[in-house]
């Protein structure tokens, strides 16, 4: 990036207008990273945020380990989560991150 810069002022004396071409085109880059790369990722963490604040009693989540289970307690900072008969684990409210969008994703029940 520095070569960019140093060949555009260089470029800037002799040329005419050709380190103003290579500095619209870094610009353009960065333009392009953030539309493709930054925006879409700070709408899924809003996206998160908002499914995470609307957690209740009963609704099937995904942690970020894949751990499937039903919220069975939430609290400020962590829900607490079944994830079979009679098993119940506590986590952290900022590690659930999706919820199973049809019966097909949730896991069969253990054999007996």
């Amino acid at each position: 990036m520095l070569n960019i810069i140093l060949d555009a002022a260089a470029a800037g004396t002799s040329g005419a207008g050709g380190g103003i071409m290579q500095i619209l085109m870094l610009v353009l880059i960065v333009v392009v990273f953030y539309f493709f790369m930054i925006r879409p990722q700070s709408k899924r963490q809003k996206e998160i945020k908002k499914f995470q604040d609307s957690l209740e009693n009963g609704k099937h989540i995904i942690t970020s380990g894949g751990i499937y289970g039903k919220v069975r307690e939430v609290k400020d900072n962590y829900v607490v989560v079944e994830i079979t008969d009679g098993v119940k684990i506590r986590v952290n409210k900022n590690m659930v991150f999706d919820s199973p969008e049809d019966a097909n994703q949730t896991p069969a029940a253990p054999a007996k």
